[in-house]
């Protein structure tokens, strides 16, 4: 596979992304603009699926809705976080509100970041390059200290 520019890295491998969310737009959307990045993509629809979709893919990073049915994005992300196979997998939360309240209950749960919905083109493969190019660092920590 060709090398694929995604901000300041290249994705060669064809990385899995897991993206969890009940809105078929943004299931849309999300997947169109990471398949064009270069990133392999599988789809849940709700908490359940997208336990069994992380088992079987082994991803390299997950985004996760905070309001899918059945299981929340916090939920998922916390069992996420507590099974050792996965726990290193960055979670990253998406959620409608940009209150202090909802980045310290991601933080509580293990989520690398929080990004607001509706993000842009730009601003979600910048969050992937963070996480899986060469700059990792802690960005809710970041965002609650400021």
């Amino acid at each position: 596979m060709r090398g694929t520019r995604v901000g300041n890295a290249i994705n060669e491998q064809g990385e899995m992304i897991v993206v969890v969310d009940d809105n078929v737009g943004i299931q849309c959307v999300t997947r169109s603009l990471l398949e064009k990045a270069g990133y392999r993509v599988e789809i849940a629809t709700d908490g359940f699926e997208a336990l069994s979709r992380i088992v079987e893919c082994h991803p390299r990073l997950i985004l996760i809705d905070v309001t899918i049915p059945r299981i929340n994005g916090y939920q998922i992300c916390a069992v996420i976080k507590q099974n050792p196979m996965f726990k290193d997998i960055p979670v990253i939360l998406l959620g409608a509100k940009d209150r202090l309240y909802d980045r310290v209950r991601g933080r509580v749960v293990g989520a690398s970041q929080y990004l607001l919905k509706p993000f842009s083109r730009d601003e979600l493969l910048e969050v992937i390059d963070h996480y899986l190019g060469d700059k990792q660092q802690d960005v809710i920590t970041d965002k609650i200290a400021s």
